[in-house]
């Protein structure tokens, strides 16, 4: 059976919302990164009224919290559920960038494109992974599944899965549960 639009909104909606420990019972203080998803989330699935108005509604709004919180995510890009955003602060990806399920991404992070070389155009990240703060991937490259990328490292290169990444130049170190204590709440 295929989901409506607003039935896609819930579910994401709910899976990032899991990521953060259920936010039902934080009414009063709900974080600008859930604010930010829930506007972002909205235009990703097309879950809003009155067609073009709608739409027009949540692209200003996303405008808004844009230059409040300094997380700049388009709503081309691909992120799976149960997205988690630790801090508010600098985020900055790629509209053609895909993330997968329980992804989390610190502050100061970059997801970008490499303009040039082998390596010209988009990362995909795997699932469960976990990206430490001004951290910085660029290019055509794929991470695996259950990859932890320490802060302050520049990822450039494919990254299997079950690994960290340390540094600059980053440096892999294969390692099972890799994201085990740093991931909580996957959906």
């Amino acid at each position: 059976m295929k989901q409506t639009a607003s039935e896609k909104y819930h579910y994401l909606i709910e899976s990032d919302f899991h990521r953060y420990g259920g936010y039902r019972w934080k009414v009063f203080q709900v974080p600008g990164e859930i604010k930010y998803l829930k506007v972002l989330r909205r235009l990703q699935t097309k879950a809003y009224l009155g067609r073009s108005f709608g739409r027009k509604y949540y692209m200003l709004k996303l405008e808004k919290l844009k230059r409040k919180y300094h997380i700049q995510i388009p709503p081309e890009a691909k992120i799976c559920p149960g997205f988690y955003i630790g801090h508010t602060g600098r985020i900055i990806i790629h509209p053609k960038a895909v993330l997968g399920k329980n992804c989390n991404i610190a502050t100061g992070v970059t997801i970008g494109q490499d303009n040039r070389g082998k390596r010209k155009g988009y990362p995909v990240i795997g699932n469960n992974v976990w990206i430490g703060t001004n951290t910085v991937i660029v290019g055509n490259i794929h991470i695996g599944d259950d990859v932890l990328i320490a802060p302050l490292t520049f990822v450039n290169f494919d990254v299997p899965s079950h690994s960290v990444v340390i540094g600059n130049p980053a440096t892999i170190h294969p390692r099972e549960n890799a994201t085990e204590g740093y991931i909580n709440n996957k959906v």
